[in-house]
């Protein structure tokens, strides 16, 4: 019996790009040995989520996610909970597309992302479960990535996750630590926190030495607590971390963990799930070690991808305005 691959994409994603060759990534998955067929989502929420819950349900070998980070989140919350799980492949034409940043697969090209399952090379993923949600990416939660509900969608699309938490840097003033309690492997923290940080890729909005030693596969989130609060420790870890030198910061917790339970004491802290706002705690997340047998392209890009002009813009660009709001702060 010949195997069977459902598209899902969303039509509105990068102007529309999966959308405009449809019919070439039709012809590169066919090519590959699938009948492959193809669903446009819908406004109506989880669209994406339950169509690849059904496909996955009458037994398709394949599915596709085409579109930015949240539909992939969406179609791996479709698979995810079940016993036998089609593999999955993605396609990226969203802003930031961490996930296809840390997968090497191209992201300005639909198409040669497509082409990435000619080459069958698979690699078994980690994801992370919060309560009953699904990551791929990052769970997050304090008021600092609070403040990230309210920036404009526009800002989003300049600066990816972590650079419009960034780029909201006038909103820095306005946060204060979080009194949390927070288990994870065997230890325990309790205490105030700006925020915390559960990574599973190196990717976060672009940015690839905030989780310098990711691993895809290992079973371990990386664990990032910032107990630090006033906004010059604020500001200058952010520069740190924007090059790696955050990891032994006294001013943080930077640890590996498979399971991590996090409990709010006297405030409401909420979660951000791959960039989207994922409940309140407490909530306990744990590390599904290689749950999802994933398209790659191991061979073709180096494994640590040279940073694009872009976001060597963004960054040039945010470490000026740190230091700007560093000389305000100073003055005051």
């Amino acid at each position: 019996m010949r195997k069977r691959a459902r598209i899902i994409y969303n039509p509105t994603s990068g102007r529309e790009m999966i959308k405009q060759h449809l019919v070439e990534i039709l012809a590169v998955f066919e090519k590959a040995g699938y009948e492959t067929s193809a669903f446009a989502t819908t406004p109506e929420p989880n669209s994406a989520k339950n169509e690849a819950h059904r496909a996955a349900k009458d037994g398709f070998d394949l599915v596709v996610a085409a579109g930015g980070d949240g539909t992939i989140n969406e179609v791996v919350n479709g698979i995810a909970p079940l016993h036998r799980r089609p593999k999955l492949a993605i396609i990226p034409a969203g802003t930031t597309n961490d996930y296809a940043r840390a997968l090497r697969i191209p992201r300005e090209d639909p198409v040669a992302a497509a082409k990435v399952v000619l080459q069958n090379q698979r690699m078994k993923m980690d994801i992370g479960k919060a309560g009953d949600n699904y990551f791929i990416n990052i769970a997050a939660g304090g008021l600092l990535t609070e403040l990230t509900y309210d920036v404009p969608s526009n800002l989003k699309s300049i600066f990816g996750y972590l650079a419009y938490i960034v780029k909201g840097a006038e909103m820095l003033p306005r946060v204060k630590p979080v009194e949390m309690d927070i288990e994870y492997d065997g230890e325990h923290f309790h205490g105030q926190a700006s925020m915390f940080f559960l990574a599973l890729t190196n990717s976060i909005g672009g940015f690839e030495q905030i989780v310098p030693d990711a691993s895809l596969d290992d079973g371990k989130f990386t664990m990032i607590i910032v107990k630090s609060s006033s906004l010059p420790d604020l500001l200058h870890l952010m520069v740190k971390a924007l090059n790696g030198k955050h990891v032994d910061d006294p001013r943080i917790i930077y640890r590996k963990a498979r399971k991590v339970v996090v409990n709010p004491v006297n405030e409401r802290v909420m979660v951000n799930l791959d960039g989207e706002y994922g409940g309140d705690a407490p909530m306990i997340f744990k590390n599904l070690k290689r749950h999802i047998d994933m398209f790659t392209n191991l061979d073709s890009v180096p494994v640590s991808e040279p940073e694009d002009d872009e976001y060597r813009q963004v960054e040039e660009q945010f470490v000026a305005e740190v230091q700007n709001l560093s000389q305000d702060d100073d003055q005051e």
